[in-house]
C-alpha cells in the first residue's frame, strides 16, 4: 500500500503570494502521491464586498446566498483553484484543478439545520474515490477548490477542511494515508499568542481536557474534530502545523501530530 498526502492548505498563507509560492515550491517536490485542498483566503470575502454583497459568518461559517455563491464559485473554482495549478506546473508538479462537480467528485447535499439557514452550504454525501485514483495513478496531482454539487445542478459552498478529511477517509482503503492541515501557525498551541507553544502530539483524552478547560484556541476545534473523526475511519496520521514548513512536516519533525491513543 504505497503512501498518499491528502493536504489542506488554508488561513493566510493563500492571501501571501510569497508565502503561497513557498508552499507550492515545497509541496510540488513531495516525491509521494499527493492531493490539495484549499481554501479561499480572504480574497471571496473582499471580492464580495467590492461587489456590494454583504457576508454573513456564524460559528466560523459562511452563509451563503445565492450572489455569495456565484463568488465564491468563481474565487475558489476559478482564480485561486487555477493560479495554484499554473505555479505547480511551473515547478514540474503535473496538476489537475478540480471542484466538487467536475468528473461527479464530490457529491452533497444542502445543509439542513434545525435554526440556522446557511444558504447553500453543502455537507458531503461520498467522495469519487474511483475518479482520484485513478488520477493518481497516472501521476496527476489534483487540487480540489471548496465547492460541491448535488446532483441535480446545484453547486454547494463546502467547507474545505471537511473535504479534505473525506478526501483521506475514502482514500484510506487504497493508500496509507497522511492527513495534513496546513496554514500560518506551527501547531496547535498551548497558548495562542506563543508560537513556540506547539502541542508535539495530541491524543484524544488530552484533546477533550484541554477543550474542557478553554485552553484550545477555538478556531482550531473543527480541525481537531475532523482529525479524530479522519483517525476513526482508516487515516493513518493527521498532522497540523505551518504551511512553509511543508516538507519538515509531512515528515513530523514540525507541528502536531494528532493521535488516538
Amino acid at each position: 500500500m504505497g503512501k498518499l498526502f491528502v493536504i489542506k492548505i488554508g488561513g493566510n498563507i493563500i492571501d501571501d503570494e510569497a508565502k503561497l509560492d513557498r508552499f507550492l515550491k515545497a509541496f510540488s517536490l513531495i516525491n509521494e502521491k499527493k492531493i490539495l485542498v484549499h481554501g479561499g483566503g480572504k480574497l471571496a470575502t473582499d471580492f464580495a464586498e467590492k461587489l456590494g454583497i454583504k457576508q454573513k459568518v456564524l460559528d466560523g461559517r459562511r452563509i451563503t446566498d445565492a450572489e455569495t455563491l456565484k463568488v465564491v464559485t468563481m474565487v475558489y473554482a476559478g482564480y485561486i483553484n487555477k493560479n495554484i495549478v499554473a505555479r505547480l506546473q511551473s515547478y514540474h508538479c503535473n496538476a489537475l484543478g478540480l471542484c466538487g462537480a467536475d468528473g461527479d467528485a464530490i457529491l452533497a447535499h444542502k445543509r439542513n439545520h434545525p435554526v440556522i439557514d446557511y444558504g447553500f452550504a453543502g455537507d458531503i454525501d461520498t467522495v469519487n474515490t474511483k475518479l482520484l485514483a485513478l488520477l493518481l495513478q497516472q501521476d496527476i496531482t489534483p487540487v480540489i477548490a471548496p465547492i460541491t454539487h448535488n446532483q441535480k445542478g446545484q453547486l454547494l459552498n463546502t467547507n474545505a477542511d471537511t473535504i479534505a478529511q473525506e478526501l483521506a477517509r475514502g482514500l484510506s482503503d487504497d493508500y496509507e494515508v497522511s492527513l495534513v492541515y496546513s496554514f500560518e501557525r506551527k501547531g496547535v498551541l498551548l497558548d495562542v499568542h506563543d508560537e513556540d507553544s506547539v502541542i508535539r502530539q495530541l491524543n484524544k483524552v488530552d484533546y477533550y481536557q484541554l477543550k474542557s478547560k478553554d485552553r484550545i484556541f477555538a478556531g482550531m476545534l473543527p480541525k481537531l474534530d475532523n482529525a479524530f473523526i479522519a483517525l476513526g475511519s482508516g487515516v493513518k496520521k493527521v498532522i497540523i502545523g505551518n504551511a512553509e514548513e511543508i516538507g519538515e512536516l509531512i515528515r513530523g519533525k514540525q507541528g502536531t501530530t494528532i493521535m488516538n491513543d
